[in-house]
C-alpha cells in the first residue's frame, strides 16, 4: 500500500498541504518546529486510535482556524486495484467525535484498518521498554492490528463492557448481578479473542525474526506476562476468562478498578544474544530492538496480509550512526513499500537508495525537493 497523494487542512501547523509520493522512501526534512512531525501524525490517523501522539482532536486543529481539520489520502492499493479514498478530520460542533469516509462514505475508524497498516516509531517510544506497560500494551495492539483488523472492534467492545462494569461495582451490594454477569459474558468474549489475537501475532513475529537475516539491529526476543510477570503461553478461554471477572469482584471493587485480565497483561522483550532484560539494555540497544522488530513485523505483515504496512520513523536516522543509517535505509528499500521518515537536515538523506520522494518544509510550507 502506498499514499500517492496526501492532502490537510488546518491541522496543527498546516493551513493547507498537498504531498505527492510514490513508493519506497519518502523524506521530510527541515528545522524544528517546521510540521514534519505532523505530517507523519496526520497519516497515523489514518488508522484506528488516537495517532501517534495520542492528542485529543481539538487540539490538532490549526491555531487560528474557525473550523474543524481535514485528512484526505489517496492510497495506490497495486494491482492494478483502483486508489482507495481516505479522509477523516472533525468539525467544531462535535470536538469529540472523529469522521471517517472511506470513498465517499461514512465509516467507523475501527474499519479503517481493513483498507490500511500504519506502524510508527518516534522519538517518545525509545524507552518504551521502561515506561508503563499500558505503553506497551497499545503497542503490542498496534501490531496486533496491522495483522488482524477486527482487534480494533473487539478491543472497542471490551474497553466499554469494562468501563460499564466499574461503574455497576462502585455500589456492588446493590448492583443486579445478572447484569454484571452479562458484562462480563462480553468482557471474556472479547477479552478472549483479543488474547488469542496478540498470542497470534507474538507467535508470527517470533518466527519472522527468527528468519531475518543478521542485521546491525539487535533481535528481540517477545513474550507475554500478566500483571505479576508470569509468563502466559496459553490463550484465555472464554469460560476461564468470564470465572475470573465473577471471582474477582470485590476486589476490583475495593480497588476501582479490574485487577486482572487481557487489560493487564505486558509485553515483554529479551535482547536474543545476551539474554539481558531490555529495560535493562542501553538506550541504543532498545532503540535497535525496536527498528528490528519493527522491520520483522513490516515483512510478517507483507507475508500474511499481502500488503506492507506503511512506515512512519520520526528523528530515526539523526539518531544512528552513519553505519545503522545505511544499514536502516538499505533494509527499508529492500523491502519496498512505503516509509516515511523525518530529519532536520537534508544531508541525513542524501545516501538513501531511490526510488526517494523528497519535501524540504519550512514554517508549514513545503516543496518538492
Amino acid at each position: 500500500m502506498t499514499l500517492a497523494r496526501l492532502s490537510l487542512t488546518d491541522f496543527r501547523n498546516h493551513a493547507s498541504a498537498d504531498l505527492l509520493a510514490g513508493a519506497g522512501l519518502v523524506a521530510l526534512f527541515g528545522e524544528n518546529g517546521a510540521g514534519k512531525t505532523n505530517i507523519l501524525e496526520a497519516i497515523s490517523l489514518l488508522a484506528p486510535g488516537r495517532g501517534l501522539r495520542r492528542a485529543p482532536l481539538s487540539d490538532m486543529v490549526r491555531d487560528g482556524a474557525t473550523g474543524g481539520f481535514a485528512i484526505y489520502a489517496d492510497v495506490d492499493a497495486g494491482d492494478d486495484l483502483a486508489p482507495i479514498a481516505i479522509g477523516t478530520g472533525m468539525e467544531p460542533k462535535h470536538p469529540k467525535r472523529r469522521i471517517v469516509r472511506i470513498n465517499g462514505a461514512s465509516a467507523a475508524a475501527a474499519s479503517m484498518a481493513e483498507w490500511l497498516s500504519v506502524l510508527w516509531l518516534t522519538p517518545a517510544m525509545d524507552r518504551l521498554f521502561v515506561e508503563t506497560a499500558g505503553n506497551r500494551r497499545r503497542f503490542l495492539d498496534r501490531l496486533v492490528l496491522a495483522l488482524e483488523p477486527r482487534h480494533a472492534q473487539h478491543s472497542n467492545r471490551y474497553d466499554a463492557a469494562l468501563r460499564a462494569r466499574g461503574k455497576l461495582l462502585a455500589d456492588v451490594d446493590q448492583a443486579d448481578p445478572q447484569w454484571i454477569s452479562s458484562l462480563e459474558a462480553q468482557l471474556a468474549e472479547h477479552g478472549a479473542w483479543m488474547d488469542a489475537a496478540r498470542q497470534r501475532t507474538l507467535a508470527a513475529l517470533t518466527g519472522e525474526l527468527a528468519q531475518q537475516p543478521d542485521s546491525v539491529f539487535a533481535r528481540p526476543t517477545l513474550s507475554l506476562v500478566d500483571s505479576a510477570g508470569q509468563l502466559r503461553t496459553q490463550p484465555w478461554e472464554a469460560g476461564a476468562l468470564a470465572a475470573l471477572f465473577a471471582k474477582t469482584r470485590r476486589i476490583d471493587a475495593a480497588a476501582g478498578r479490574a485487577t486482572a485480565g487481557p487489560h493487564r497483561d505486558d509485553l515483554a522483550a529479551v535482547h536474543s544474544v545476551s539474554g539481558q532484560n531490555a529495560a535493562r539494555c542501553s538506550t541504543g540497544e532498545q532503540k535497535a530492538m525496536l527498528l528490528s522488530l519493527v522491520l520483522a513485523h513490516s515483512d510478517c505483515v507483507a507475508r500474511l496480509r499481502g500488503q506492507r504496512p506503511i512506515l512512519l520513523l520520526d528523528e530515526v536516522a539523526a539518531h544512528l550512526d552513519p553505519m545503522r543509517r545505511a544499514a536502516l535505509y538499505s533494509q527499508l528499500a529492500e523491502q519496498g513499500g512505503q516509509a516515511w521518515l523525518t530529519g532536520t537536515e537534508a544531508a541525513l538523506f542524501h545516501d538513501m537508495p531511490g526510488p526517494v520522494t523528497r519535501y524540504h518544509l519550512e514554517h508549514g510550507r513545503m516543496q518538492r525537493a
